[in-house]
């Protein structure tokens, strides 16, 4: 880039953000429409992206409010917090596995579920209560509600807002189960979350119990098809892994996802399409998912296919 190009992108960009000041001082400020798109991962999902200024300003929203609320969840909530993740939380499952089972010697069972077309199924005025309970500066929710009924319904998958604000939603969910419950080994990443006990029925109470604080406190259901009870010593199936006494594997769909990417991505790297640096960085990403687990016999699988 030139130099003229580089202070003509400068002195645009300054102007925007300035703009942007005096629409939000004036309250003028309308979120623009977003565009649309799918992608897969391994799922189809239809992500809604925003303008560069309205990203801007949930990046701005998200920095202020995310110590506000972050305090308040749960330690045991694990999707798009600062020192969690999807590792971590298999991590913590391996060891409440453990503690509940004294070290393997007991069979054990989980009950894991997740919730029906979460986003969409998001009610903005049951969030915005939540939201007004830890925020008092009227400005601020006028410009919190600008950007969650900037979506007809729901929450949008797209906005860095979306994923703060749907863990003040289901923190609703967190506090009951740990609190009201009184379950121990209880731990949930964005909509998914798995319950231990030694007791089977235990676990099957819990469902019509949770199903209805769900429907009555935050209108939301868990998905029928989604309710799974499993024995330790089957596996819990977790984040794309599979959590067995004494190690975890890659589940059987993430192994064979990410052969078929690398076969893909080694073609791309024969005909040109990238370079090899970009080949070695998608490897090396994979390699690294392996890590975390017994990963031996799939990292053989990748060596033959490279071969």
């Amino acid at each position: 880039m030139q130099k003229n190009d580089v202070l003509m992108f400068r002195s645009g960009l300054e102007n925007n953000i300035l703009q942007l000041h005096r629409e939000l001082k004036g309250k003028t400020y309308q979120h623009s429409h977003y565009i649309a798109f799918n992608v897969y991962d391994p799922k189809l999902r239809r992500i809604h992206k925003a303008t560069v200024g309205d990203r801007v300003l949930h990046h701005a929203i998200f920095r202020i409010l995310y110590p506000i609320f972050d305090k308040s969840f749960i330690f045991d909530s694990y999707s798009c917090r600062m020192e969690k993740g999807t590792h971590l939380a298999v991590k913590r499952l391996e060891s409440f596995c453990r503690k509940s089972s004294c070290n393997n010697r007991k069979n054990i069972f989980a009950l894991k579920c997740d919730i029906k077309k979460f986003f969409d199924s998001i009610d903005q005025d049951i969030l915005l209560k939540f939201i007004e309970t830890k925020v008092e500066c009227e400005d601020a929710r006028w410009l919190i509600e600008k950007i969650i009924r900037s979506f007809e319904k729901g929450l949008p998958l797209g906005n860095v807002t979306s994923q703060l604000f749907a863990n003040i939603y289901l923190n609703e969910l967190d506090q009951f189960v740990k609190h009201d419950l009184k379950e121990k080994y209880y731990l949930r990443y964005c909509d998914d979350f798995i319950i231990l006990s030694e007791n089977r029925n235990h676990l099957q109470n819990l469902i019509l119990t949770i199903n209805e604080f769900l429907r009555e406190k935050i209108k939301l259901d868990l998905h029928p098809n989604k309710i799974i009870i499993r024995k330790y010593r089957q596996g819990i199936d977790f984040l794309g892994y599979i959590v067995l006494p004494y190690y975890k594997v890659l589940r059987t769909s993430t192994k064979h996802r990410i052969l078929k990417k690398l076969g893909n991505h080694g073609e791309d790297l024969q005909n040109g399409f990238i370079s090899e640096d970009s080949f070695n960085q998608s490897l090396q990403s994979y390699l690294g998912i392996l890590k975390h687990c017994a990963g031996y016999k799939v990292q053989k699988e990748i060596e033959n296919l490279l071969k």
